[in-house]
């Protein structure tokens, strides 16, 4: 057995989307695989049934969001043609995969009858040498750049003749559509109001399979976030109020949305890149949901009762005949693929060994409890180096599951450091209180949290107190940098994807407004690392991808610049094409770069410096 390198990015496979065949008896799901000669992503579909080996079933190298037939004789799936994804379908008895939709589609998803398919696809006339004309804030989103005339309308395709037609059209986008019952009509949510990108606004509407004008089934109160037609009922995900609390179930009724209790004050989670979870579903008569507990997501039942739950952390879900499939990372694994808890696949390393995460539980100065997961060799025995860890969001959690993003963690813990991830308050998994503990306080409610847990390690003798480093993503970059400007506890800090300065971010970032209005309200100079940054004396390395169009690079270049003017040792490296999400699934050259800088400056500005 060896223990984990930067290169076994290479050999890490991840598998997603777990659809379940409508008899039960198997389950067809993506697996993403890092090329490296490529250097490109790989995602195929492949199939796992009890008492067989998995196998693939496409030859990718990008294909996605596989969907069943309601006779499960056929596989739908996304595969790009031209650039463009493209809807195709899989005979199972044998044969070539066929495209059928020619136009770019989302995931698609079946009639009742199986005589359709229906998903969203881009509409826009706008050319990319165009002018740029922006009426509204809704310019331009992370991952897609310049959105320009662009929008996502539901589009229905007949099966056997390929013949299409676009069922929406106007200036909004259409969410993921679902099929009525009956298979006469689809509901989508939607962002209709002309102020949509200055106040949250989401509604659930029903357009008919002949097309016509949507319908709009929700009134104020809720902002719909999704809508599936589970059963003979509409089951929506959204919030009320303000979008800074935690995500809630509603059921449509008659007289409008009532919410499902569901016994828990937690965040529902319908899985997002980086946020496990899975959208509601039924398992039988019962409806399931993700929630997010102490750093897991868990599949939850309405009475609060985890049926899937443990060590394991849930990231796709699906039923179908009274069977449960689901895709569950845990300690040492990155996900694998489960069938009413039979796991069907291992993909864990089998030649690597892998230090065990302690959960610890630390005590704020307020003396709010804050877990966290301490990784360090058990074998050792005096303080030593440490890093401390911040995850984004800032409504995102550590959970103690392989972690196959931050390489890094496993091969500092060999070299005798110890990795500190702490769920500070704002964290998602311990209630909304805890959630929104830190709103309009970022820097003043949650530093304290860090440097308490700092404190209690180096009591311990765990960590020693000149040997001490920061980094983090997004939320946690921003951390970094405060962290570094507001004591002098660290000898290094990385922030990467990172926010320095609130006020250029809130006209800069595609979710600006939003982050100004509601989550940073108050004085956002006072709150950003820019007006501190005459206390840093850590030797800092910025890391950040060009093309983030939510923490634009520009936050990461002021920061750079303040440092060197004011000579403190530092670096910027910038990730070309990368956007906010490029050290999830950007290239893996870059992603490999990011471990490796990291270590390598921990290893020259911690250690070195200490010869």
């Amino acid at each position: 057995m060896s223990r984990l390198s930067l290169n076994d990015l290479f050999r890490i496979a991840v598998p997603g989307d777990p659809q379940v065949r409508p008899d039960g008896g198997a389950v067809a799901y993506t697996l993403t695989t890092a090329e490296k000669d490529a250097d490109d992503n790989r995602s195929e579909v492949w199939l796992a049934e009890p008492g067989h080996e998995p196998r693939r079933l496409t030859g990718g190298p990008a294909d996605l969001a596989p969907r069943w037939s309601p006779d499960g004789r056929t596989l739908a799936f996304v595969r790009p043609v031209d650039g463009k994804p493209q809807i195709h379908l899989l005979p199972m008895d044998g044969g070539e995969p066929r495209v059928l939709a020619t136009d770019g589609a989302g995931p698609p998803v079946w009639s009742p009858d199986g005589r359709h398919l229906a998903f969203t696809a881009p509409y826009g006339e706008a050319q990319a040498h165009d002018p740029v004309v922006a009426d509204t804030l809704e310019y331009k989103a992370d991952g897609a750049g310049l959105l320009r005339d662009l929008r996502a309308h539901v589009v229905v395709v007949e099966v056997d003749t390929g013949a299409w037609r676009r069922l929406t059209e106007g200036d909004f986008h259409a969410g993921e559509p679902t099929w009525s019952p009956d298979g006469q009509s689809l509901a989508f949510v939607a962002a209709m109001e002309p102020d949509r990108d200055l106040v949250p606004g989401g509604a659930v509407y029903l357009v008919d399979l002949d097309g016509g004008q949507p319908k709009r089934l929700t009134e104020q109160g809720v902002t719909c976030t999704g809508v599936w037609w589970l059963g003979e009922r509409l089951v929506v995900t959204g919030f009320t109020g303000e979008p800074v609390g935690h995500t809630r179930l509603f059921a449509l009724e008659a007289g409008g949305l009532v919410e499902i209790e569901t016994g828990l004050d937690r965040n529902v989670m319908v899985g997002a890149p980086g946020y496990p979870g899975a959208p509601p579903l039924l398992l039988g008569d019962e409806l399931l949901f993700c929630a997010r507990d102490g750093g897991l997501t868990h599949l939850f039942d309405l009475d609060g009762r985890a049926r899937v739950g443990g060590e394991l952390g849930v990231s796709g879900a699906t039923a179908a005949a009274g069977r449960l499939a689901y895709v569950a990372a845990g300690p040492g694994s990155a996900g694998d693929v489960y069938l009413d808890g039979r796991r069907l696949t291992d993909h864990a390393l089998p030649d690597v060994e892998l230090f065990p995460l302690e959960r610890r539980v630390f005590t704020a100065p307020d003396g709010t409890p804050v877990e966290g997961f301490l990784l360090r060799d058990p074998a050792l025995k005096q303080p030593g180096p440490l890093l401390l860890d911040v995850h984004g969001g800032p409504h995102n959690a550590w959970a103690p599951v392989f972690d196959g993003v931050h390489l890094y963690h496993q091969v500092l813990a060999a070299r005798g450091w110890s990795v500190l991830t702490l769920n500070p308050r704002g964290s998602d998994g311990y209630g909304e209180a805890f959630y929104t503990a830190a709103i309009g306080a970022w820097g003043l409610a949650d530093a304290g949290d860090f440097l308490a847990a700092l404190d209690d390690l180096v009591e311990e003798g765990v960590a020693d107190p000149d040997r001490l480093a920061v980094t983090g993503y997004s939320y946690g970059g921003y951390m970094a940098c405060w962290l570094s400007a507001t004591t002098d506890r660290f000898r290094a800090a990385i922030p990467g994807g990172c926010v320095s300065d609130l006020t250029s971010m809130s006209g800069t970032s595609d979710a600006g407004h939003l982050l100004k209005t509601f989550e940073c309200r108050g004085d956002l100079a006072a709150q950003s690392p820019l007006t501190h940054v005459a206390g840093v004396r850590a030797a800092t390395l910025v890391l950040h991808g060009e093309r983030d169009d939510r923490c634009p690079v520009g936050q990461a270049e002021q920061w750079f610049a303040a440092l060197r003017e004011r000579g403190v040792p530092a670096r910027l490296v910038r990730y070309p094409g990368g956007s906010h999400l490029f050290i999830l699934n950007g290239r893996p050259s870059h992603r490999l770069d990011y471990n490796e800088r990291i270590v390598a400056w921990l290893e020259q500005w911690v250690i070195g410096s200490q010869s």
